[in-house]
């Protein structure tokens, strides 16, 4: 009987193991994710920058609307300045909700989740509320966002 019990157990462990494993994958793409958003929001845009992948990808919705290559965050962000000061627009804080759902499959990574933007807009508190669905790659050197775009619900 303990046999049976015994041999069961060990049919069942990878079942019961597979979900741990495919959460710490998860957590650790993610990681980038997070990195990103925390240092925007401190205003920190050289680590911002050190959390893409080379020949990074974004969409945002405002003109020119897609930035791509080495330098495509530093791009994004000299166009978001632009933006901003045209618009009024100062004091960006932005906050990640849980994930929709978050997929890792070797070394590749796709995440989508949901945020709010708060910022002034010439001194008007706004709230944005939108998705950012990111592409990310496990390199040499971590986690790294190979991709993400916003969209506003």
């Amino acid at each position: 009987m303990r046999t049976r019990i015994y041999a069961a157990l060990l049919l069942c462990a990878p079942l019961l193991i597979a979900p741990a494993i495919a959460g710490d994958a998860e957590t650790a793409a993610m990681a980038p994710v997070h990195r990103f958003i925390d240092s925007v929001d401190k205003g920190d845009m050289k680590a911002a920058a050190a959390t893409f992948a080379s020949d990074a990808s974004i969409i945002d919705e405002f003109a020119p609307y897609h930035w791509q290559g080495n330098d495509a965050f530093a791009q994004w962000g000299a166009d978001f300045d632009t933006m901003a000061k045209a618009g009024g627009i100062s004091g960006l804080v932005v906050t990640l909700r849980p994930p929709r759902h978050v997929n890792v499959t070797g070394d590749r990574g796709y995440a989508v989740v949901p945020a709010l933007i708060v910022s002034r807009q010439n001194g008007k508190k706004m709230r944005e509320r939108g998705t950012f669905t990111f592409a990310l790659t496990n390199t040499a050197m971590g986690w790294r966002i190979a991709a993400w775009a916003w969209a506003t619900r």
